[in-house]
């Protein structure tokens, strides 16, 4: 969508050729606001961000004009760029609904979500499509989110905002040529997929996630996974633990996105905590990108 210098060609074709090679993957680190500490103005969350070593930021629906301002003066005075928007509305509102005053509450949060990312100089807005439930069917989530999504791609091609489809757990898009799929019908690029490393943890292996989704891949979310036991049910549970402490074979995800040739941001997605918990996060998030 933008014409490439040979300057940058010649860069990102070395990039590529060094990520491969085993080097470090020239990916951007970014964190997610709600991981800085909540006590803090935003100002101040955001030079927490920039002083543990990210390098962007993604942020979420902020519908209050004020705040929006604030952010994009933070991200100004800080240097700490504003990648994305996280979408807020998409699961208290899906737009798999049968309810359409449901459907355009969470309309409304897409538009304000796009609105917000041309603001801050954001290039993508998340978006959980859909929710499969006792009311909502898989073939209907897929149709009822799919037509929704369409009557959005004009506003996200006049602001120049991609829409990125993340994988969640909401039994839906449950395994990589779905989700691949799911994505091609638009035959849009302003729709492309948000890919969460961990979330497909449970039932795949996020390595072939990524080589079969390959170019549709415009934004990754990272974080870790494993299994705990749950001593009152005598069995193991599905669990969030700190980077490189679960089950994700990180040194095969790296080759994977070499391979693809992935050279956007990564964000971080885990608890909240304070300055020093974040610089030990982003110096993990730092090895994950060299192969370590």
């Amino acid at each position: 969508m933008h014409p490439v210098t040979r300057r940058a060609f010649l860069y990102t074709a070395a990039a590529g050729a060094a990520a491969a090679a085993g080097g470090r993957l020239p990916i951007r680190r970014a964190v997610e606001f709600n991981m800085l500490p909540k006590s803090l103005g935003i100002l101040e969350r955001f030079g927490v961000a920039r002083d543990a070593g990210f390098e962007e930021i993604e942020c979420p629906t902020t519908p209050d004009q004020s705040e929006a301002e604030q952010m994009l003066a933070a991200s100004r005075k800080t240097g700490l760029r504003i990648h994305s928007v996280m979408n807020q509305e998409h699961w208290r509102s899906p737009l798999s609904s049968a309810d359409p005053a449901v459907v355009e509450k969470s309309m409304e949060g897409m538009r304000t979500s796009l609105h917000n990312a041309k603001l801050w100089g954001a290039d993508t807005v998340l978006l959980v499509p859909a929710v499969v439930d006792p009311q909502t069917s898989y073939a209907q989530a897929w149709e009822r989110s799919q037509r929704q999504i369409r009557k959005l791609i004009p506003l996200a091609q006049e602001l120049k905002v991609v829409i990125g489809i993340e994988e969640v757990w909401n039994k839906f898009l449950l395994s990589p040529l779905e989700f691949a799929r799911y994505v091609d019908e638009f035959q849009n690029p302003w729709i492309r997929a948000y890919f969460d490393v961990g979330n497909v943890a449970l039932t795949g292996y996020p390595q072939d996630w990524i080589r079969t989704l390959g170019k549709r891949i415009v934004k990754l979310h990272i974080k870790d996974f494993s299994y705990k036991t749950d001593p009152t049910i005598h069995k193991r549970v599905p669990d969030w633990v700190p980077l490189l402490e679960g089950e994700i074979d990180w040194r095969a995800v790296h080759d994977a996105l070499a391979e693809i040739g992935y050279r956007g941001t990564a964000t971080v997605e885990l608890a909240a905590g304070d300055a020093a918990y974040l610089a030990e996060v982003n110096r993990r998030f730092e090895r994950i990108l060299e192969g370590v």
